[in-house]
């Protein structure tokens, strides 16, 4: 790294000044995938929901895990009520979008979009992608689906 004067470094002489975990972030705000850090990826959370946004084969996987079906050992759960909502739901979300149970019952939604070579491109995406799933958050937590435990 060149000479750093204060809180200014001269252009040219950096060429990655900032590292967002897997991706390195240029002075121009282009992101680049970071060596040895496994596929570029960033997880943050929304309304207490793990996330992550995914760069994969060329296409940006956004991904959520929305909650869990409860369990029949759980009192008061009306599971059938529960797992009707959940498939209903599919037919109903944006094309592109997918609602995957897995093996413990967690309910992940996810979709592709473009992907984005800025950090404020990658950040508008995830942002978007967050305020996309309040609706879908909603209609399973009305549906008796808790959070999932990470």
């Amino acid at each position: 790294m060149g000479a750093v004067y204060g809180p200014f470094i001269w252009l040219g002489q950096v060429e990655a000044m900032l590292a967002l975990r897997s991706f390195s972030v240029a002075h121009d705000g282009t992101l680049a995938p970071r060596e040895g850090h496994g596929p570029p990826a960033l997880r943050f959370a929304w309304r207490g929901r793990p996330c992550e946004a995914r760069l994969e084969r060329e296409r940006l996987r956004l991904s959520a895990m929305a909650g869990r079906i409860p369990s029949t050992a759980e009192p008061g759960a009306d599971r059938s009520w529960t797992l009707e909502e959940v498939r209903r739901l599919p037919p109903e979300m944006p094309p592109g979008w997918a609602l995957r149970v897995t093996p413990d019952h967690r309910l992940r939604l996810e979709t592709e979009a473009e992907p984005r070579d800025t950090a404020p491109g990658l950040l508008s995406e995830m942002v978007r992608f967050a305020l996309s799933l309040d609706p879908y958050l909603e209609r399973l937590e009305s549906a008796g689906v808790g959070k999932a435990k990470t």
